[in-house]
C-alpha cells in the first residue's frame, strides 16, 4: 500500500513537472527570440500566449508595440496589452501605463492617471514606480507637492536599488522641516509591500 502511494505521488510530481516545463517553454522561447532580436519570431510566439492571458507575454507585446519592434510603433496597442498585464498585477505594466499617462502616449495625458498606476506598482515594491511616484510628489505641476510622500517613496526606491533615488531623496530632505522628515522616516520603516492582486 505504501509503495503504491509513493509511486502515485511520484507520478503526480513528475506530471506537474512536465506541465510546468511545457508552460515555461513557449514563454522562454519567445524571450530567447526577443533577446537575439528576432522580433518576428518573438511576436509570433508572444501573441498566442498573450491572447491566452499570460501576463508576461502581454507585457512583452506591450513593450514591442511601444518601441516598435517587429511591428509598427503603436501606443494605443501597447496600452491595450499593458492594461491586460496590469489587471493581473504586473507592476512593470502598471509603471509603463504611468509613463504613457504622463506623456499622453496612446492615452489622454493625465497626471492623476499616472499617479494611480505608479501607486499601484509602488505599493507592490516596484522600485522604478516608487521612484517615479516620489518624483511626482516632489515636482510635478499636475500633482500637489508633498515632501513627506516624496521622501517616503524615494527612500523605498533607494532601498530597492534605484540608483538616482537617494540623490533626489536628499534634495527633498533639504526642503523639509524636522517633523516632516521624522514622519517620512516613520512611514518608510512601517511600509510593507502589498501582494499582487
Amino acid at each position: 500500500m505504501r509503495a503504491m502511494l509513493k509511486a502515485a505521488l511520484m507520478a503526480a510530481v513528475l506530471s506537474l513537472d512536465s506541465v510546468a516545463s511545457m508552460a515555461a517553454g513557449p514563454i522562454d522561447e519567445a524571450a530567447a527570440a526577443y533577446q537575439r532580436r528576432d522580433y518576428a519570431a518573438a511576436l509570433r510566439l508572444y501573441r498566442p500566449l498573450a491572447e491566452q492571458g499570460i501576463a508576461a507575454a502581454q507585457y512583452s507585446l506591450g513593450v514591442m508595440y511601444y518601441i516598435g519592434q517587429g511591428v509598427p510603433r503603436n501606443f494605443v496597442e501597447a496600452s491595450k496589452w499593458y492594461r491586460l498585464a496590469a489587471a493581473q498585477g504586473d507592476a512593470g505594466a502598471m509603471t509603463r501605463l504611468g509613463v504613457m499617462s504622463i506623456g499622453g502616449q496612446g492615452v489622454a495625458p493625465s497626471p492623476a492617471e499616472a499617479m494611480k498606476w505608479y501607486q499601484r506598482a509602488a505599493d507592490r515594491g516596484f522600485a522604478i514606480a516608487q521612484y517615479e511616484l516620489g518624483m511626482m510628489y516632489f515636482d510635478n505641476p499636475g500633482v500637489a507637492q508633498d515632501f513627506v510622500q516624496a521622501h517616503l517613496w524615494l527612500s523605498l526606491a533607494e532601498a530597492r536599488g534605484h540608483k538616482e533615488a537617494g540623490l533626489w531623496r536628499d534634495r527633498v530632505a533639504a526642503k523639509m522641516k524636522p517633523a516632516q522628515l521624522a514622519e517620512a522616516r516613520r512611514l518608510a520603516r512601517a511600509w510593507k509591500a502589498k501582494p499582487a492582486n
